[in-house]
């Protein structure tokens, strides 16, 4: 299933789940002309925030994707709590939640590398571009190295654009 983050959204936001965006649809946020089919969220691990996220996700039928059907599941605050990192399959698309990632680190290692964007009438937190192409590079993968020229051309515009006072610094 393509994940919809408009779905996605709908439902973490107005629970107050803490997350950042990262991944393909950050870079769709910043420019990008790459398509994605999950959506990618660096979330706080505080338990406050994990109760939220539970309590958000729940309901869409949260299952470990690639997992074989009947394997006992339950996306719940002991689970996340003692995991880390899950790919899922939700009745919303395909969700990796990320309690740590590759060069970036967890949520607070990775907030005041964000900014605030408003997208699908949501206002939520997307990693800068400069850091998604530090967490592209040290992710490693093939589909995370092949974008990375784009992000650095786009970078490269909005660097000119700054200079030229055409675009605020850090929009």
């Amino acid at each position: 299933m393509a994940a919809d983050l408009e779905n996605i959204l709908s439902v973490l936001v107005p629970r107050g789940v803490r997350f950042i965006v990262i991944g393909g649809w950050a870079a769709a946020l910043h420019g990008s002309a790459r398509s994605t089919l999950d959506v990618d969220v660096v979330y706080d691990r505080s338990r406050a925030n994990i109760q939220a996220l539970v309590a958000a996700l729940q309901p869409h039928a949260p299952y470990l994707r690639g997992a074989p059907p009947g394997l006992p599941f339950a996306l719940d605050e002991r689970t996340v709590r003692a995991g880390l990192n899950f790919t899922l399959s939700t009745a919303l698309g395909s969700l990796d939640l990320l309690g740590e990632v590759p060069g970036g680190g967890t949520y607070a290692g990775l907030l005041p590398h964000s900014l605030e964007v408003q997208a699908f009438g949501h206002r939520f937190r997307v990693v800068d571009l400069p850091t998604l192409i530090h967490l592209k590079r040290a992710a490693g993968r093939p589909k995370d190295l092949e974008p990375i020229a784009e992000l650095e051309a786009l970078l490269e515009e909005r660097r000119r654009l700054e200079a030229r006072g055409e675009l605020p610094p850090g929009a």
